[in-house]
């Protein structure tokens, strides 16, 4: 064969697809471009350019990197994409990250950090992350965990930053071709007693009080306690809520979707979902109005029902199975305070809105009662406690919305939700007394 015609066709490959480069750290001289990736060192996920979906636009992004189907999990410039390959990530002399269209000769994103950085290394965790020496040494100044997208990776936190007002939440992609930031949300509403909550804009779709992560991994209905463990925070500097993997093999994610589903799945060679919410009607936020509660199993074709000692507030809209006006005190209902008053229970529940509630520690459950029982405005206490045990005793005193009747008591989310009545009513439900 002729020599040149040898050498042509082996080059001729190389002529038309460009070298693909996978390094592990980013440095002031060593860049990621289009085509290159950057690699945690257990080569757990990668970094680099991409294009979502069936969209030309180019984002950095972070995936996992031994997955088949390519699944990403943070976006760096989601609302600032890049028209074509010509984009550099790479350390400016300010030691920031930075995003920069060669064609346009424009930065379209940078990470702002406030110390100058070194190098930058992507962790095994899918943490990208600034670091003021070489080669991972100092400090850290800035890093992708503390900035998320649409996913929550397993030690990531979800919460709230009370001394510099930081918030770490989720945001949906406008779509499953543009990472852009969507119209949902999900994070930690702080508050007496935080609750997470699932947003549209400003409507809250879902919600949960915080605290309950601890117990499970945030869905009492399907508590998958043999992927996850939930942790709960919340102190004078801090609150957030975190998860952990059981086996730290299993590659399980929190992702909230375009549609504004909260989901958590684990990779069996595809991904299989273990929960999502809301999935059904009685998952939505106060589907059953101020006042009303949602019982699948009431005995009656509407699933709506009025709270112990409440009527409908409107009886012709209720009774075409339109709650939305909620439910009132009943007419002949006397005064509550001083009149020989006491309390319904409403078992396995999930209990109401916690944005106004208030909290005190320690109480058993009779010194919760009788801390309801004391003040005249409180409508509805539930305990953490049981039996002798001393733990946070929670009350209402106004707005019980989003009340939920669960079949059974799970083990890891439904509890005994108990409603202030007058002695009137105590005479006549056929509920358990308190």
């Amino acid at each position: 064969m002729d020599p040149k015609k040898w050498v042509f066709n082996l080059l001729f490959p190389f002529l038309f697809f460009r070298f693909c480069t996978s390094i592990h750290t980013i440095t002031p001289t060593q860049s990621i471009k289009d085509g290159d990736t950057l690699v945690s060192t257990g080569e757990t996920f990668a970094l680099g350019f991409f294009g979502p979906g069936n969209s030309s636009r180019r984002y950095v992004g972070i995936w996992y990197d031994k997955i088949s189907e390519q699944t990403v999990v943070w976006v760096a410039n989601k609302d600032s994409p890049i028209n074509g390959t010509s984009g550099v990530l790479s350390l400016n002399q300010d030691g920031n990250l930075v995003i920069f269209d060669n064609t346009q000769d424009s930065t379209v994103w940078q990470t702002n950090a406030s110390v100058v950085s070194y190098s930058a290394q992507l962790l095994d965790s899918g943490n990208l992350v600034l670091f003021q020496g070489d080669s991972g040494s100092g400090g850290v100044v800035w890093q992708s965990f503390d900035h998320p997208t649409n996913t929550l990776l397993p030690n990531m936190k979800l919460g709230l930053d009370r001394r510099t007002g930081h918030e770490w939440l989720l945001t949906t992609w406008k779509s499953r071709d543009d990472p852009g930031t969507g119209e949902y949300s999900y994070r930690v509403e702080p508050s007496e007693s935080p609750q997470l909550v699932l947003f549209k804009g400003s409507t809250r779709v879902w919600r949960i009080a915080a605290w309950l992560t601890r117990r499970s991994s945030g869905k009492p209905e399907a508590t998958p306690s043999f992927v996850v463990n939930g942790s709960y925070t919340n102190n004078r500097d801090e609150v957030y809520t975190f998860y952990t993997l059981i086996n730290t093999s299993n590659v399980s994610t929190l992702f909230v979707d375009e549609l504004g589903s909260l989901k958590m799945v684990t990779w069996v060679g595809r991904w299989v979902e273990f929960y999502s919410v809301p999935k059904d009607q009685c998952d939505y936020y106060g589907r059953c109005g101020l006042y009303g509660y949602y019982d699948s199993n009431n005995g009656v074709e509407f699933e709506c029902t009025c709270l112990p000692g409440y009527e409908p507030r409107l009886a012709e809209k209720w009774y075409l199975r339109d709650a939305s006006g909620g439910c009132i005190k009943k007419r002949e209902a006397l005064s509550m305070c001083g009149n020989r008053e006491g309390f319904v229970q409403v078992a396995n529940a999930k209990i109401p809105d916690t944005s106004k509630a208030h909290v005190r520690m320690s109480l058993s459950v009779q010194e919760c009662k009788e801390e309801c029982l004391g003040n005249c405005s409180c409508l509805a206490f539930t305990s953490e406690a049981e039996g002798g045990v001393r733990a946070n005793c929670f009350t209402w005193h106004e707005n019980l919305m989003d009340v939920r009747k669960f079949v059974r008591r799970f083990p890891n989310g439904g509890l005994d939700l108990y409603i202030r009545v007058d002695a009137v009513e105590l005479g006549t439900s056929f509920c358990a007394n308190f």
